[in-house]
């Protein structure tokens, strides 16, 4: 009579027998994750929702002209903020600048990206060239938004080029002080944070696929229209996540290249500040956050960003 083979995991029905209990997961954690989360969770509710919470607060109490806070539930700051047209035109002028700045981030991001992850073959020199681009960050936002003004000014660089090839007779006085210069500015600020995550994104992409296209016949646009592109949006929802949200309360560069001249609305809040007028500053604070929030789950909805966290 022929002895039973003895079942190894390699046999089928032992690795059957073997996967469900391989498998299964402990019954009950204990306090283990809930001690793990609770530093971060901490830390979030101690220094995000704590400070937001009372900015929402300080968004119903009314108030008198540099004098103190007066706790009661008033809805007239919201009132101001959506009644006046002023603070509409305000909002206006910075979706626009949100819309420019995105435009333009968004096409010099690609590019440089494309250029890093396709033609520059080397890691070294990936590096190197993106060590370049963040030379600027060394210094601050502020002395980076003054370099600006000698270049641009009446009797900046610029116009002093301009005038000596002789392809203007004047100064061009929009040059500083205006929509121009402020998404210049901005432009130059954020560039980076739309190339870094559209980078990350395409470094990724399987180089079978842009081989593929090109046996197909594609040519090098069609390409990067029907697979890189498609292939980087959660890069470039990220990027514009980061720069949108950054241009909203932006108010240093409107500032110091505006000149007074352009509004934003981080401008009008950083304003009531100064004049001591804290409950319209919050009132415009928590239609700003709202706004952003509903800015990043329209392109959560869009896009599925975890694919890059």
């Amino acid at each position: 009579m022929r002895a039973a083979r003895p079942l190894t995991l390699a046999d089928p029905l032992a690795a059957e027998a073997v996967r469900p209990a391989a498998l299964a997961r402990p019954s009950g954690g204990g306090l283990a994750p809930y001690l793990l989360v609770a530093p971060l969770a901490l830390v979030f509710l101690v220094f995000f929702v704590v400070p937001v919470g009372l900015v929402l607060v300080v968004s119903f109490f009314e108030y008198e002209a540099y004098d103190m806070l007066i706790p009661a539930f008033t809805l007239e700051n919201y009132r101001e903020v959506f009644g006046q047209r002023v603070t509409w035109d305000t909002y206006l002028k910075t979706f626009q600048f949100c819309l420019s700045v995105w435009a333009i981030t968004f096409v010099l991001g690609f590019t440089l990206a494309y250029f890093l992850a396709f033609y520059v073959r080397t890691l070294t020199w990936q590096i190197t060239l993106f060590l370049i681009c963040t030379i600027p960050f060394w210094t601050s936002n502020v002395i980076r938004m003054i370099s600006w003004i000698p270049l641009l000014g009446r009797n900046g660089l610029v116009n002093q080029f301009l005038q000596g090839v002789g392809l203007v007779d004047a100064p061009l006085e929009w040059l500083l002080y205006s929509d121009f210069s402020v998404t210049l500015g901005f432009v130059h600020l954020y560039t980076l944070f739309m190339l870094v995550p559209i980078f990350n994104a395409m470094v990724r992409i399987d180089r079978s696929l842009v081989e593929a296209a090109a046996d197909a016949g594609a040519s090098e646009w069609q390409t990067i229209r029907h697979v890189i592109l498609p292939l980087c949006k959660p890069g470039i929802a990220i990027g514009s996540i980061f720069v949108l949200t950054i241009v909203m309360g932006d108010f240093v560069t409107v500032n110091v290249l505006g000149g007074g001249k352009v509004a934003s609305v981080g401008k009008s809040i950083n304003t009531e500040l100064g004049y001591l007028q804290f409950p319209p500053a919050a009132a415009n604070a928590m239609v700003l956050l709202a706004i952003v929030v509903l800015m990043i789950v329209a392109l959560g909805r869009l896009v599925d960003i975890r694919k890059e966290l």
